[in-house]
């Protein structure tokens, strides 16, 4: 099961990445500027705009996914995210239709906005309802490792594109190809998801309040989760607003840093990115093993921690221009940014109660990340342009200090029984969440 789970996830990602990874490619072809920063800009605003869809699709999936389960929702949002992704490769641009050519990338780019809200929290709360309670993190470590594996994919296939045809055709039309193969690898995809069951805990629920006459599941008024969970969602959000920042300032803006910063070659700056992102997958589940070792507060401690000491040298390294230089900057931001990311997969479950969690863990999820994990590119080029180069790495060193008071409020969840309260007991409240009878 969470061998399916993460093979749909990585083609899911992948589509998500590959804009990302041809950010100066869109720039060119959708916003021409007098300026490259200006074009960027442009470009990563619309990146932006779709991680403002995402607490929507969150909500919408959300709400979908705790009534009707989990396995229907995962196979609508990869068939979205792949039709939306091929329809970009498709889009002529803007020396052909003008001004119609960035408002329909807009478009395409909310369309995955909303898939992606509905993919990473049903996901995870997928592989962490079929896990053992002993090893629920270093399960929920293959959704992580899916994330920064697709980026890795993304990234190689552009650079080989890249190594194929030249930087020069490859801003003209190879970034195209990326797009393309969301064709074939959402096939894949849905053919994949096709043949998985729905989870024994979404199951068990259903069963009991069918024994009962219960209401069915997912019924509970958004306001009553949000009664019940709000704190908690927000508390939570605090630490997920840096697992996005970091993720989105290693894996998305270092790629344009070196190429517009430092002014590296694009074949080079691809092959430090995609060795950084394969080391980052592989850390991923040791990561996950230290988390149900020592816990969950220890291992979110630790690598916010590591953020706020390795930021500033990480770009510093990266911005002397050599390929080693450029693998090591990036492998210093990724360690911290693992941890995060990881601890994050298994709180979005262990943290509520089973009747609302894919709702709740997706509009925490995606409200932060699309607060600092979409904005990230934008706000990281705004500040190299105006500040100096290694402003993003001191923002991201900032909010990771600020994240450690949301972790101190954070309750301690390894090996809480799922089934159970969304809270252990003498940590806020103990009373599971149940549906509204009203």
């Amino acid at each position: 099961m969470t061998a399916a789970a993460f093979g749909g996830t990585v083609i899911e990602w992948f589509d998500f990445a590959v804009y990302g990874h041809t950010a100066s490619a869109l720039a060119a072809t959708f916003f021409p500027s007098d300026t490259a920063v200006g074009g960027l800009l442009q470009t990563f605003a619309v990146f932006a705009v779709a991680f403002a869809m995402r607490p929507l699709g969150g909500f919408i999936f959300g709400r979908l996914g705790d009534r009707m389960g989990r396995r229907k929702i995962l196979l609508a949002t990869v068939f979205l995210m792949s039709i939306s992704t091929a329809v970009i490769g498709l889009l002529p641009g803007h020396a052909s239709i003008g001004l119609l050519a960035p408002i329909l990338l807009t478009i395409a780019r909310c369309l995955q906005g909303l898939s992606a809200g509905g993919e990473y929290a049903g996901a995870v709360a997928y592989v962490i309802e079929h896990a053992p309670a002993h090893k629920r993190a270093f399960y929920a470590s293959a959704m992580p490792a899916a994330t920064f594996g697709s980026f890795a994919a993304a990234a190689l296939l552009c650079w080989l594109i890249t190594e194929a045809i030249g930087s020069a055709a490859f801003d003209e039309w190879g970034w195209r190809i990326p797009f393309l193969a969301a064709i074939p690898m959402g096939i894949i995809a849905f053919l994949v998801r096709s043949h998985l069951e729905e989870t024994p805990e979404f199951t068990r629920m259903k069963e009991e309040r069918a024994s009962r006459g219960a209401a069915a599941a997912g019924r509970i008024p958004f306001g009553e989760i949000l009664r019940r969970e709000g704190r908690i969602m927000l508390t939570l959000g605090g630490f997920i607003a840096v697992t996005g920042l970091s993720f989105y300032i290693f894996s998305t803006y270092m790629t344009t840093f070196l190429r517009t910063v430092t002014e590296m070659p694009a074949n080079l700056v691809l092959g430090s990115n995609v060795l950084a992102l394969l080391c980052a997958t592989a850390l991923a589940p040791v990561m996950g093993l230290l988390s149900d070792k020592l816990g969950r507060r220890p291992v979110m401690f630790g690598a916010l921690v590591a953020l706020a000491v390795a930021a500033v040298p990480g770009y510093l390294i990266a911005a002397t221009g050599g390929f080693g230089g450029a693998l090591i900057g990036q492998l210093l931001v990724a360690v911290g940014a693992v941890a995060c990311n990881v601890s994050t997969a298994v709180m979005l479950s262990e943290a509520f109660a089973t009747v609302s969690r894919y709702t709740a863990s997706a509009v925490a999820y995606n409200v932060a990340y699309a607060l600092f994990g979409g904005t990230a590119p934008y706000v990281a080029t705004f500040l190299v342009d105006r500040t100096v180069e290694f402003s993003p790495a001191i923002y991201l060193t900032m909010m990771a200090l600020l994240a450690l008071i949301a972790v101190y409020l954070l309750p301690e969840t390894r090996g809480r029984d799922l089934a159970g309260p969304a809270r252990p007991e003498g940590v806020g409240h103990s009373a599971p969440v149940t549906e509204s009878h009203a």
